[in-house]
């Protein structure tokens, strides 16, 4: 019988930005962290949580809890995405692009977070706009959500993959 301590957990967290939130009120100010996780499988499941506590470790639980709660899946083709796809959310807006294999991730931090945990091992990205981390996030998520696989677009129309590639043999 293993032990508890030697299951690997099902998902991967990584924690994107903590920010110290300050409530001016009459007899001073409240100091509270709020926290931005990302948590995912690296098999095409991924999620975003925010959090807000205290203290940074229970704002971390509180976000990681969240992020459970919102995954979602996302398309992987082998090691990269199916096709190049704008993301937008707010003002910020990420840009993803597919990318030969032995590539890696090319894309800056809350981006590259978010790609490492769903699975993607080649890809490239460009933030556009704002470079707020929530804003990146989403916007990433947006991008990845929107995304489509040549079987999901021949379900779609009714045809086979191979109709839809023009190779009727």
């Amino acid at each position: 019988m293993r032990d508890k301590r030697d299951v690997k957990p099902e998902f991967e967290e990584q924690v994107v930005f903590i920010n110290r939130v300050t409530k001016v009120v009459k007899g001073g100010r409240n100091f509270r962290f709020s926290a931005l996780v990302v948590v995912g499988d690296g098999k095409g499941r991924v999620g975003v949580g925010t959090g807000k506590a205290l203290e940074v470790p229970a704002a971390i639980r509180k976000a990681v809890a969240d992020a459970k709660k919102n995954i979602v899946r996302v398309p992987l083709l082998g090691t990269t995405v199916p096709h190049t796809i704008t993301g937008r959310s707010g003002s910020g807006r990420v840009v993803i692009m597919p990318a030969p294999k032995g590539t890696g991730v090319i894309a800056g931090g809350p981006v590259r977070s978010i790609l490492q945990l769903a699975g993607y091992a080649d890809v490239r990205a460009k933030s556009l706009g704002s470079n707020n981390p929530k804003n990146m996030v989403d916007a990433t998520l947006d991008g990845l959500m929107n995304l489509s696989t040549l079987s999901s677009v021949a379900k779609l129309r009714g045809k086979s993959p191979r109709e839809i590639l023009g190779r009727e043999d």
